[in-house]
Order: structure tokens, then sequence, then C-alpha cells
């Protein structure tokens, strides 16, 4: 390992749009890939390499270290995982670790390396918190090739010498921005250190602010680069809007967006645990069906809300922001902010829950005035400024807000007919 990088020494890979242009064409099967890797990603329906995996794969099969800043949605799992199962080929040692910052994303990653590596005979497990330790110390001892963990089980399992990470030959950091918002980098790092250096280091990053920056230049060698995207944009394919608001009115102007609006699900974030509980509290006494996913959730009540999201059970969802990254959440036609987020990295994020894959998306935030000057900032943050709307024939309560804006929007609304996205606005039925 080399410690003395510098974050300018990294080697920042481009292609050209002429040779992008070229790739777009290509399969899955002419970049090197096992046929059993190829055969598993046939039968998830994929057909051709997104942007990131386009790069990412020769670069992970070379053996090569990698950093990997993308856009939500732009299918960064397959990026590692195909060319891991790849190199990994055949059951052996536990060869390869996965590092995510939440359970939720541990198990989502767990569940496409199965799907991904159906084919072979290679055994994946997943380590996590909230839940024992009796499963998760079989499977060790049965034998696993790759194993996807949070850092905090990870180092207790260790701790009780439950495993050893001594014949690790690939590390994956994956989310590692959200793991730096989450204080976990002292625990990457101490985990980092038990594994040799003599090894292929993967690590995913939305963001490269200098914390991480300077974990890159301990933990990696000679790095690629590959950025997907501009890291402060939101996603092309989402339309978003500021609804300004007094704030003893805000649930009501929900209520009102949900009525208008012809959703096919819709993601609520709220910035507290306890609103979060409280807005769906309210939404269900309005018959919807509400899931809620936050921290305070047992395990068995987060996936049983991400189960019944995707599946159609739940047409809303209520979150913190531990929903905001990472989690692959398929057909969110709407995202609604109820409280402006507190940093601007997590408004790209929510609004990265819509619009994914190249589908069209629509992200409504509610604003008080109170939360202006959090607005701003995300405004700076993105370059842009997001458009204000207001909802036609809502009795709205005066906010000085209106007089701010009213000289720069036009007192630009909605409603009455119009339609937004192709969406015509009347209740879902």
């Amino acid at each position: 390992m080399i410690s003395g990088h510098s974050p300018s020494e990294f080697v920042l890979i481009r292609v050209n749009l002429w040779f992008l242009g070229y790739l777009e064409g290509m399969s899955f099967n002419r970049f090197g890939l096992s046929p059993e890797a190829v055969r598993g990603t046939q039968a998830m329906g994929f057909v051709e390499p997104t942007p990131i995996q386009l790069r990412a794969f020769p670069i992970v099969l070379a053996g090569k270290d990698l950093i990997g800043t993308a856009q939500t949605g732009t299918g960064k799992t397959a990026a590692f995982a195909l060319p891991i199962l790849t190199l990994l080929a055949k059951h052996g040692a536990f060869r390869c670790l996965v590092l995510e910052p939440t359970r939720e994303l541990a198990a989502q990653v767990e569940t496409a390396f199965r799907d991904y590596g159906r084919f072979t005979d290679l055994r994946v497990a997943l380590v996590h918190g909230g839940v024992g330790y009796g499963k998760q110390r079989e499977e060790l001892k049965r034998g696993v090739d790759v194993l996807v963990a949070t850092p905090g089980r990870l180092l207790d399992l260790l701790e009780q010498r439950a495993m050893s990470l001594k014949e690790i030959k690939i590390l994956v950091l994956d989310e590692v921005d959200r793991m730096l918002d989450m204080g976990f980098l002292p625990d990457v790092r101490r985990i980092v250190e038990k594994i040799s250096t003599d090894r292929q280091t993967l690590l995913f990053s939305a963001t490269l602010p200098p914390e991480i920056e300077r974990l890159a230049a301990w933990v990696l060698r000679d790095p690629a680069l590959i950025e997907i995207g501009a890291r402060r944009s939101p996603a092309e394919t989402v339309t978003h809007a500021v609804y300004p608001v007094a704030a003893e009115q805000k649930f009501d102007l929900l209520m009102a967006l949900l009525e208008r609006t012809n959703f096919d699900s819709v993601l609520i974030f709220c910035r507290t645990k306890v609103n979060a509980d409280r807005v769906a509290h309210s939404l269900k006494h309005a018959h919807h069906a509400v899931a809620v996913l936050h921290s305070n959730r047992t395990q068995r009540e987060r996936v049983e809300a991400l189960e019944g999201f995707k599946s159609g059970k739940y047409e809303v969802m209520v979150a913190t922001d531990i929903a905001s990254r990472g989690l692959d959440i398929a057909g969110v036609s709407h995202v609604i902010n109820y409280d402006v987020p507190e940093h601007p990295e997590d408004y790209v994020h929510r609004i990265g829950r819509t619009g994914r894959a190249q589908n069209v998306g629509d992200a409504f935030t509610l604003m008080s005035g109170q939360e202006l000057q959090a607005l701003q900032a995300i405004e700076h943050f993105i370059g842009q400024k997001i458009p204000r709307l207001k909802l036609e024939n809502f009795p709205y309560l005066y906010t000085a807000l209106f007089e701010a804006e009213s000289a720069t929007t036009g007192r630009r609304a909605i409603g009455g007919g119009r339609t937004h996205r192709g969406y015509s606005f009347g209740r879902r039925r």
C-alpha cells in the first residue's frame, strides 16, 4: 500500500463521446466476464452495460484499484459484482469483502451477488447488526467466498474470533460518503488495517470530500478514477420544484398534492424519525397505504417496509435519509421532501430515488420560511434555481415567502387540469 499519494495523482479515466457511442451496442459477453456471470446478468433481464459498467469492467478484471463516482441508479453494484464473480470463479476461501454503511444496502448488495452468481458455486453471506449472531456465525463456518457486511457487526465478529480477513484479495468500500456521514470511517480504517496490503481495493462514493480523499490516498494504490456525471447535479430525468407554504399548512399541502397527482409510488422524506412517524400516522388515518423506514425500526420492520413498497402493497413510503442513498427501489414516480434536507448533498440523493435508469420522475419540496436558507444552500450546491410553484385553489395562509419569490417566479402554478411529466392531476386509482 502506498500512503503518499495526493488526490491529484489519481489517474482520471475519461472516455471520448465517440468511443462511448461505439461501446453502447456492446453486450455483456464482450468484456471477458465469465459465461456464468453473463448468464446471471441475462437472467436478471439486462441486455447492455451502463456507462459505469463499461468503464469499470476492464479495470476490475485487470486487478487494478478503482475509485468510482456516479449518480444513483447507474448500475454501480453490477459494475463491481460481475467482474468480482469472474475473478473468484470457483468456490474457495473467503476472498472478497464488501463493506456497506447500512443494513438495507448490505442486504441489497448481497442479493445482487446471489442473483448475478446464481450459475456459479460461489457462496455469498451477509452480516449486519439488528439481528442475532447465530445464523451469521453458522454461514461463516460453512465457508463463504464473498461477505457483504456493515462495519460494526464485522468488527464484533472479528473480536469474537468468528472469522479472519487474512485471505482477502478484493476489498470493496461502497457508499463511502454515507459511511463518513454516519461516523463509520474510524471503523473502516480498523478493518482495512486487518487486511493484507496485497489486495485489490474498489472504492465507490457519490462525492469525494477531503476526508474521503485522504482515506483513498491511504487505502488505494495507483487507482483509476471513473466519474459518471456531475457529482453535484440532480439526475436530468427528474423534474423538481419547490412549494413554499406556511409551516402549519405543510401536511394539508402534502395531502392536496397527493390528491391531485397521478402517481405510481411516492417516497416522502422527513428530517427526523419523530416527524416521519407523525406524517406516516396521519397519512394512514387518511386511508393511504403507508410504509415507514428509519433507524428505530427493527430489521424485520425495515425489510417488510421495503418489500411491501417494492411490491406495491404500500403506495407511499415515509423515510428519513436512511433511504436516500443507494437503495434500489425501482418505479418510484414521485419524491416529496416534506422537510428541506439539512445537507445539500442529501437533496441530490433524495430526489435521485426517482428518475432512475433513464425513467422520468418528479420531485417536490415543501418549504416553510425557516427552511429558506437551507434551500438556498441546495441551489448554490447544484448550481441552479429550483422553480417555485403554487397549487391552484389551495387555501394558502399568507407567508412572506410568496412576496419574496413572486418577482422571480411570476407566480407560476400547477393544478386545475394541467399535466406534469405526462401525469394528469387526479387521484390515483
